[in-house]
C-alpha cells in the first residue's frame, strides 16, 4: 500500500505542487470573500461575528469609498488605452523594423519592470515638480501608463514575434491592401498578446499604490482610500468591492477560455 502511494506521488507530484500553489494564492481572495459576509463588532473586519448581507446590500455606504473606487476605474481604464496603444506599437516596431538604437530600446524597455516602485515613483514626482505640474488624476494617470507601457509591450512583443509571416505574404499575394492584411490578418492574431497586455495593464493601475501615493497630491484613489482606512478600521465594503473585483477578473479569464476554446474548435477540419 505504502508503495503504491509513493508511485502515485511522483507520477502526480506535479499536478499537486501546481494545486498547492494555486490553493496558496487563492486563499487570500478566499478570506476577503468569507469576510465580505461579516458582522463586525468594531471597527477591525478581522475576527468572525456573525453573517450578515448589509455590506453587499449597500456596498456604498461607507463615506467617499465609491468616489475613490470610481477615480481608480476611470484612471484604470484611460492608463490602459494609452498603454495598450503605445505599446503595441513599439512591440511591432521593435519585432518588425530594423533602426538604430533597436537593442538598447530593446533593453530599457525592462528597466520599468525591474526597478522598484519608489525609484520610480520619486522619479516621476520629480518630473512633475520640475515641470511645474499641478498633482492629481492627470499625473496619475500619466505615471500609471508610463509605468504600465513595458508590461504591455513585452506581452505583445511575445505574440508578434511568435507570428508567421507568411500568412501576411499570403494575403498580400491574394490582393489585399496594407490596412486590408492589417485588419484582417495580423491584428486578429496578434489579439491574444493585445488583450493580455491590456488586462494586465488595468489590474496594476487599478491595485497601485505607491507611485499613486508619490504623485496623487489631494487625490485619493481606491488603494489609498483602503490604506488610510486600516488605520481607523476596516470596513466591510472594502472586502465587498475586493470580492467583486476578484469575480469579475474570474469571469473574463473563463470567458476567454472559452471563446478560445470554441475558436480552436471550430478551426478543426470537419
Amino acid at each position: 500500500m505504502l508503495r503504491l502511494t509513493t508511485t502515485w506521488i511522483r507520477r502526480n507530484l506535479v499536478v499537486i505542487a501546481g494545486l498547492l500553489t494555486l490553493a496558496y494564492l487563492v486563499l487570500p481572495n478566499i478570506i476577503v470573500m468569507v469576510f465580505s459576509f461579516n458582522k463586525p463588532a468594531g471597527r477591525f473586519n478581522y475576527s468572525w461575528r456573525e453573517f450578515s448581507t448589509d455590506a453587499w446590500q449597500d456596498p456604498c455606504g461607507v463615506a467617499d469609498m465609491c468616489d475613490s473606487l470610481s477615480l481608480s476605474l476611470w484612471i484604470a481604464l484611460w492608463a490602459t488605452i494609452g498603454a495598450t496603444l503605445l505599446g503595441s506599437m513599439i512591440a511591432f516596431a521593435l519585432v518588425r523594423y530594423r533602426f538604430r538604437a533597436r537593442g538598447a530600446i530593446n533593453s530599457l524597455i525592462f528597466l520599468p519592470m525591474a526597478m522598484p516602485e519608489v525609484v520610480m515613483a520619486a522619479s516621476l514626482l520629480t518630473l512633475f515638480l520640475n515641470l511645474g505640474a499641478e498633482l492629481g488624476p492627470t499625473t496619475i494617470l500619466i505615471a500609471h501608463t508610463m509605468f504600465c507601457l513595458s508590461f504591455v509591450v513585452v506581452a505583445v512583443k511575445a505574440r508578434v514575434m511568435s507570428m508567421d509571416p507568411r500568412l501576411e505574404e499570403a494575403a498580400k499575394d491574394l490582393y489585399a491592401g496594407p490596412v486590408q492584411t492589417f485588419l484582417r490578418v495580423t491584428l486578429p492574431i496578434a489579439a491574444p498578446g493585445i488583450a493580455a497586455g491590456a488586462m494586465l495593464a488595468f489590474a496594476l493601475s487599478f491595485d497601485d499604490f505607491i507611485i499613486t501615493n508619490f504623485n496623487s497630491g489631494n487625490t485619493v484613489t481606491f488603494p489609498m482610500f483602503v490604506w488610510g482606512s486600516a488605520q481607523r478600521g476596516t470596513p466591510v465594503q472594502i472586502n465587498v468591492i475586493g470580492t467583486a473585483m476578484f469575480a469579475l477578473a474570474v469571469i473574463v479569464v473563463v470567458a476567454g477560455q472559452i471563446i478560445s476554446g470554441r475558436r480552436r474548435k471550430s478551426a478543426l477540419p470537419k
